[in-house]
């Protein structure tokens, strides 16, 4: 039996009032697609948070590759391999996206505190970033500032920046949102070649991209795991469609 790379137990979250996360446990295997879904509200991005370190749960605990990271920092789980993107774009509209990914790879070796115009200068920060950019389908677009950059192409770009930090886990969240149809197949192809190289837990709206893409799903309402398994078995799992998939007509209609 192979050991999950990321392991979360019993994991709580409240603020004020709301239980945010409800007593969540959660594997995510070595290699493995593993989407997350539900409706809005399901506290989907709150457990995204708190496996990055931008939150900290009340109770409960987050192994990644062996290591208890309930406590530990950002950067350090950073550096331990847990790669984010984020719902609403992170990157810096006036820099070059070559320069986006530079930067990124310069504050993960450690070096977030020297000027920015050493992740220009540096040889090495320049091959890493364009090395990403190429990954990402960007190959011709590293001196194009971000602001002009199409929805699709920033998307893209945030992968290569979460790229560039050589993760052993990208954490996405939503990186479907917004596109439109061309752009959302572009952004599946290029998910379907990245399973091949790193794990990834997926949170997305896109019921098409998640049967597309996923090994398995797991299901929260109201911060509490109804469901996790195979895509084949969280489509016929009667309280999954009652709580959430009998809204989607992706799904519905795409058997």
């Amino acid at each position: 039996m192979v050991d999950p790379l990321l392991r979360v137990e019993k994991l709580v979250r409240r603020f004020g009032g709301v239980l945010a996360t409800d007593n969540l446990s959660l594997d995510v295997l070595p290699g493995e697609l593993h989407a997350i879904i539900g409706p809005n509200g399901a506290g989907k991005t709150t457990l995204i948070s708190q496996l990055t370190g931008q939150l900290t749960p009340n109770s409960g605990a987050i192994h990644f590759a062996g290591r208890d990271i309930t406590r530990l920092p950002s950067y350090r789980r950073s550096r331990l391999g847990l790669a984010r993107s984020f719902q609403i774009t992170s990157l810096l509209p006036d820099f070059t996206a070559a320069d986006n990914v530079a930067l990124a790879a310069q504050a993960h070796d450690g070096h977030s505190f020297r000027f920015w115009g050493a992740a220009r200068r540096e040889k090495h920060l320049r091959e890493a970033a364009q090395a990403a950019l190429n990954r990402v389908g960007l190959a011709r677009r590293g001196d194009v500032p971000v602001s002009e950059l199409s929805h699709g192409e920033q998307r893209e770009l945030e992968l290569a920046v979460a790229l560039a930090t050589r993760p052993q886990m990208l954490l996405l969240d939503e990186p479907m949102a917004g596109l439109g149809a061309t752009e959302s197949a572009r952004m599946v192809a290029l998910l379907k070649e990245l399973r091949q190289e790193v794990t990834i837990v997926l949170v997305e709206h896109d019921m098409e991209a998640v049967f597309a893409l996923a090994d398995r799903i797991t299901v929260l309402v109201y911060g509490r795991v109804i469901a996790s398994g195979a895509p084949d078995a969280i489509k016929s799992n009667e309280e999954v469609r009652r709580a959430y998939l009998g809204e989607q007509h992706a799904v519905t209609s795409h058997g």
